[in-house]
């Protein structure tokens, strides 16, 4: 079951969303269940019975985080764009302790802007992947190793290892671990320490859920100069001083042993070597959702069964390592367009039903046949993949947050393009649920 939250993200280096190229992948910490319009009421406490606070990790768990970060982007204290950052993490638990208090974690980042400057109804095209492994200890804690730029933020919240009572403050160390590979040439993560401050609020409840949730504030400040040791010093423009804040609410969920969501506003900015100020503020909301694996035969099979009770032609089902893959092949749209003809969205209508069974998020791939250039193609193949994604978001099937779009042109045939029949086969679009 998807449940709605607001969630902490963090950059990977901000000045690269403007200065460089597009390389920052943010991390969410764990989060899951929270409206962003519900409110929470303080439960008073009669017995004041101190708590612990802990982490608990269970081996085979499994759960993605889905944030969106909302920043305007000043330059000089003008006002240069508004930008919209989809984050998208998998994260595996692969190992844990008998005693559940520290576990081994696998996760893929991806990070997608919007498709369109103004921030429109488009979806987000998915981005490049990265990979990390991790430990996170009881408290909090992060071991790491170095070959591993994400997690972003790390070492928060940490909590100290005693039983508190609401009221109760403490401080502990952190650090961000930027990745500056493309942009100076720095092939291990540059951390910046900072010092954390914690709070124990006590005990809330959700006024929309009824769930009662544990509640913390923490804050911390920024200021750094960067000192590099940059192999080419052809640069035009470095970031020479760095400050900012992180203003964060947590809600606890004890039962579970983790974050079930939490909100923040961030300030960063930057003055670079020749003189420009750069400012980066917003807020950030995610979601965790908790999902079962799709791509098992079991499924293919009872989603095929579907396909053929519902008379759908042209449609193979497989399972691939990103999830379920339902592909749509000798799709119809008008001639050199991606506009879909009515026949083909009877065809997606009947599989929407199939869709809403799931509650992963959808992966839409366009693909074309060898004809063209390399990048009509690409650029067709985004279109036609786009246009399904539209049409499922009017169907309700998912909002635009959920289904991420790419085009990969004719570069992955299933087919021969020397024949009509393999060049058919080729222009399709594959709807994948997505497992990772």
């Amino acid at each position: 079951m998807k449940r709605k939250a607001i969630i902490q993200i963090f950059f990977i280096s901000v000045f690269t969303v403007f200065l460089f190229t597009a390389n920052s992948v943010l991390w969410a910490q764990d989060a899951a269940s929270q409206d962003t319009t519900s409110q929470d009421v303080a439960v008073q406490n009669t017995s004041e019975t101190p708590k612990r606070f802990e982490f608990k990790y269970k081996k085979g768990d499994n759960y993605r985080v889905l944030s969106t970060m909302r920043e305007d982007v000043y330059v000089n204290s003008m006002l240069d764009h508004h930008a919209e950052i989809v984050n998208r993490i998998t994260v595996q638990v692969t190992d844990a302790s008998d005693d559940g208090k520290s576990g081994t974690h696998e996760a893929t980042f991806m990070t997608s802007e919007a498709a369109t400057s103004d921030i429109t109804g488009r979806t987000f095209g998915y981005g490049e992947e990265y990979k990390s492994i991790f430990e996170r200890d009881n408290l909090g804690h992060y071991t790491i190793s170095d070959e591993y730029f994400m997690p972003v933020v790390r070492d928060v919240p940490v909590f100290p290892d005693r039983e508190i009572l609401p009221g109760y403050e403490w401080a502990a160390q952190g650090h961000e671990a930027h990745d500056l590979r493309r942009t100076f040439g720095l092939q291990e993560p540059y951390k910046i320490p900072f010092n954390a401050s914690y709070k124990y609020i006590g005990q809330v409840k959700d006024e929309e859920t009824g769930k009662v949730y544990d509640k913390f504030t923490v804050s911390y400040n920024m200021y750094y100069k960067i000192a590099l040791n940059v192999p080419d010093m052809t640069y035009k423009m470095l970031p020479s001083e760095t400050s900012g804040f992180s203003k964060q609410t947590l809600y606890w969920d004890s039962e579970k042993g983790c974050l079930d969501h939490y909100n923040e506003e961030f300030r960063i900015t930057i003055k670079t070597t020749n003189g420009v100020r750069l400012r980066f503020e917003g807020v950030a909301e995610a979601e965790v959702t908790e999902f079962e694996r799709t791509a098992t035969d079991s499924n293919v099979t009872a989603v095929m069964e579907k396909i053929n009770d519902l008379g759908i032609q042209n449609v193979t089902v497989t399972a691939g390592e990103k999830g379920l893959t339902i592909s749509i092949e000798n799709i119809q749209f008008e001639p050199d367009s991606d506009i879909l003809r009515p026949n083909e969205k009877v065809k997606i209508d009947k599989i929407a039903e199939i869709l809403s069974g799931y509650t992963n998020d959808l992966l839409i791939t366009g693909h074309t046949a060898l004809r063209g250039s390399e990048k009509s193609r690409k650029k067709l193949s985004q279109q036609r993949a786009q246009s399904v994604a539209d049409y499922l978001i009017q169907k309700n099937v998912r909002d635009k947050y959920h289904i991420f779009t790419q085009g990969l042109g004719a570069t992955s045939p299933i087919a021969d393009n020397d024949t009509e029949e393999g060049r058919a086969k080729n222009r399709r679009v594959e709807i994948t649920i997505m497992d990772k």
